[in-house]
C-alpha cells in the first residue's frame, strides 16, 4: 500500500495533532484529510509555513492551559447539588453518572465541561456528599464536592399517619341494578 507524507493542520485523534508530519495511506490523504483540510501535502513552501503552524499551536497550548487552571480554582470552592429520585428508605434510583454532573454544572455555575474530564472510578450510588475527580488538561487535575440529595422527601418515622374514616353515604340503585349500602343501618325495603 502507497503511503505519503503530511503536515497536519487539525488535531486528529490517534493520528496527531497540529503541525505534526505523519505518513498515512495514499488514498486517505487524498480522500479524507486533504479535502477536508485537515492535512496538507509536504512540500518546499509547506515546510516553510510549518514553523507558523508550529508556533499557532503553542499559543493554544499555552491558551488552554491557563484557561483551565483558572477553572480548576474555581471549581474546587464549589459544590455542586445532584437532586435524584429515592425510595421511602432514603435508596437511590440509578446512579449518578459524570454526564449528569456535567449537566448540573451548567445549570447551576453555567461552567460548560466535557463528562469526559469528570473522572468517577464508579458512579454514585448514596446520598450525601462525594469528592470527583476533575481532569481538566493533561497537566491540570482538580476535585469537585458532589453532594447527592433526595429530590423526593423521606417520610418522617417518629409521626404517625392519620386515620381517615369512610365517608357513611348512601346510594339507591336504579331498577335492575344492584344495591350497595355503605352505612351501618340499612333502608327498609
Amino acid at each position: 500500500m502507497a503511503k505519503t507524507e503530511v503536515i497536519l493542520t487539525h488535531n486528529i485523534v490517534g493520528l496527531g495533532s497540529e503541525s505534526d508530519q505523519v505518513k498515512v495511506a495514499a488514498g486517505y490523504a487524498r480522500n479524507y484529510l486533504l479535502p477536508q483540510h485537515l492535512a496538507i501535502p509536504v512540500t518546499g513552501a509547506n515546510k516553510r509555513r510549518l514553523e507558523s503552524l508550529k508556533q499557532r499551536r503553542a499559543e493554544r497550548e499555552a491558551h488552554e492551559l491557563n484557561t483551565m487552571t483558572d477553572l480548576a480554582k474555581g471549581i474546587s470552592k464549589l459544590i455542586c447539588v445532584v437532586s435524584v429520585k429515592t425510595g421511602e428508605d432514603g435508596k437511590i434510583f440509578g446512579t449518578v453518572t459524570s454526564g449528569m454532573i456535567a449537566d448540573q454544572l451548567k445549570t447551576q455555575f453555567d461552567i460548560v465541561l466535557e463528562k469526559r474530564k469528570i473522572h468517577l472510578e464508579q458512579p454514585i450510588k448514596a446520598l450525601g456528599e462525594h469528592e470527583v475527580e476533575l481532569r481538566l488538561h493533561a497537566d491540570v487535575k482538580s476535585t469537585l464536592k458532589v453532594r447527592v440529595e433526595s429530590s423526593t422527601p423521606l417520610p418522617d418515622k417518629n409521626a404517625a399517619a392519620p386515620v381517615l374514616e369512610a365517608p357513611k353515604t348512601q346510594t339507591r340503585a336504579k331498577r335492575g341494578e344492584q344495591q350497595v349500602y355503605t352505612s351501618e343501618r340499612k333502608p327498609r325495603s
